[in-house]
């Protein structure tokens, strides 16, 4: 019996350091992915802000197109209707 018993004792610690490893294995894998959500959460936040600030001068330069472009029609009118030598 204490034979069955010693037998049984190194079987459980076998299957114990056994499954200490496994769940070292498994919490290097997690910190390993939260690493990469963090990269990638922040190379998602750099495009979003890159994006936006492509829209801001985009809408920028809209502004400043729709504004130029009645001054160059308007210089075009002058030099049309201006006395020729």
């Amino acid at each position: 019996m204490k034979e069955q018993l010693e037998k049984r004792l190194v079987e459980l610690k076998d299957e114990f350091a056994s499954g200490q490893k496994v769940l070292a294995d498994l919490e290097t894998k997690q910190a390993n992915v939260r690493e990469t959500l963090l990269r990638i959460q922040g190379a998602i936040q750099v495009l979003e802000e890159e994006l936006a600030k492509t829209d801001r001068e985009d809408n920028t330069e809209s502004s400043e197109t729709s504004t130029i472009e009645p001054q160059i029609i308007n210089n075009s009118q002058v030099l049309e209707t201006s006395p020729q030598l």
